[in-house]
């Protein structure tokens, strides 16, 4: 089969396009999915750059998320049946394939069914920052009807769906963006106030719109300096959530707002093979599957490129301009 090979730690300049051996189902419980499309994340450049997250060998397959048909099922497989459309987020770290391939193999366990709304594109674009999102929001920002949300990065592939789940759930939602057309876009999916950033930073519009009181749970997307200046516009006895190391900070405003810092990593049960974690991830998106099948969730894809563009991809991902998400099409 045809598969985006990584076969060192650089540039994009390592990602090959070629010929692999295509894979087979060797346990019972697994399912053969013919990829329609896969999902493009920020975690593929970093992978491709600073090497995989696992100690195996390259080369390797990258991309977490994957869309597509079920096209051979394993002699125990119960959830699923030849035909069917699934979505997923798994592999691409090192150890297990990823989806920059036409075929996948995986436990059924780790695969939902696509909303019947979707198209594979947006399917493949979802599952990884849905459950990042979801994860953020609600398991470590503890997020609770009537309360408010700053969201960075609001346009970006978390931050967009982070907009709509909070939404869902009843609390207001500030976020930032880098551009009027980036507010427009965020406006769209809901969110009730909007700080451009650039060049003035947020810290002052968001205290504004929270009459000094700050926001219940700051979500950072982006870094460091971000995190660093969120502890400003999050509420006494609130929540600060990133995805990022924030690197050496000094926190003794923190420590004076009484703020819980949390972390939200989704490739953790990956990493760690936590597999009661796993299943919560499916649930999210089974969750999530209601939602768009309800008109009530969709996901943007910005961008559809042909698997051999993948190396284009990255460097759409690296320069940080793309509302939404990218996709690739085996």
């Amino acid at each position: 089969m045809k598969a985006i090979v990584m076969t060192a730690t650089s540039d994009t300049g390592v990602l090959a396009f070629q010929d692999v051996a295509e894979p087979e189902i060797a346990q019972p419980s697994q399912i053969k999915v013919k990829l329609h499309a896969a999902g493009v994340n920020p975690v593929d450049t970093k992978i491709r750059h600073n090497g995989l997250l696992y100690k195996n060998p390259l080369p390797a397959v990258l991309g977490c998320d994957g869309a597509g048909e079920v096209i051979e099922i394993g002699s125990a497989v119960k959830k699923f049946k030849i035909g069917d459309k699934v979505w997923f987020c798994h592999g691409g770290l090192g150890r297990e394939q990823g989806n920059y391939a036409e075929y996948n193999v995986l436990d059924e366990r780790w695969a939902g069914l696509m909303p019947e709304t979707f198209f594979y594109t947006e399917a493949a674009a979802s599952p990884l920052v849905l459950i990042t999102a979801w994860g953020a929001l609600f398991d470590r920002g503890g997020l609770q009807a009537g309360q408010t949300v700053l969201i960075h990065a609001g346009a970006g592939g978390v931050g967009h769906v982070a907009i709509q789940l909070a939404k869902l759930h009843g609390a207001r939602v500030i976020t930032t963006v880098g551009s009027e057309e980036k507010a427009e876009f965020v406006r769209s999916l809901g969110a009730d106030e909007t700080v451009i950033y650039t060049p003035n930073g947020f810290t002052d519009e968001v205290n504004r719109l929270t009459a000094n009181q700050g926001a219940n749970l700051v979500f950072d997307t982006v870094g460091p300096a971000v995190f660093k200046d969120s502890i400003a516009v999050t509420a006494h006895f609130g929540r600060l959530i990133t995805l990022l190391d924030p690197g050496k900070l000094k926190l003794a405003e923190a420590r004076t707002r009484n703020l819980l810092i949390g972390f939200e990593l989704m490739l953790t049960p990956m990493l760690r093979d936590l597999h009661e974690a796993r299943d919560k991830h499916v649930a999210i998106l089974n969750q999530c599957a209601e939602y768009a099948d309800k008109g009530l969730l969709k996901v943007h894809v910005s961008k559809q490129l042909s698997l051999e563009a993948a190396a284009e991809a990255h460097h759409f991902i690296e320069a940080g301009h793309t509302n939404g998400k990218i996709v690739l099409l085996p």
